[in-house]
């Protein structure tokens, strides 16, 4: 039960954390916001995986599925994304969808990555 606990109360703070950057006006043809959101939560779930393979008591069980699977889970926007991409498709923005899907993979696995470097900067290996 306290693992269902800390999903919810981590995919809640993600959830709510998404919506208030979501409001951020920023003019520009490429949802930016969202690119954000995305290679963020990619750096923190890339370090918190990291950390916890690095450090396996350093990090409660408890922790990582509130960090990871709520906070991460609830944070980032790949359904967003996938709207975003195509409503960029149907609106004849065949460049900018591709620019955008695009820069949202790479970045974001870069992103997974340079969480994972993180990690194993900060966290000493147990």
């Amino acid at each position: 039960m306290m693992s269902v606990l800390c999903v919810g109360a981590g995919g809640f703070v993600g959830a709510v954390s998404r919506y208030g950057l979501g409001l951020i006006p920023l003019a520009s043809g490429l949802p930016l916001v969202t690119l954000l959101i995305n290679f963020t939560g990619s750096v923190v779930i890339g370090a918190v995986a990291e950390a916890a393979s690095l450090a396996p008591t350093a990090l409660p069980r408890e922790a990582v599925l509130f960090l990871k699977v709520g906070l991460c889970g609830g944070f980032t926007t790949f359904s967003t994304f996938s709207l975003e991409t195509l409503e960029l498709i149907e609106g004849g923005q065949w460049a900018v969808a591709g620019a955008y899907a695009l820069a949202s993979v790479v970045l974001c696995v870069a992103g997974v990555l340079a969480g994972k470097l993180l990690a194993r900067t900060l966290v000493p290996a147990a």
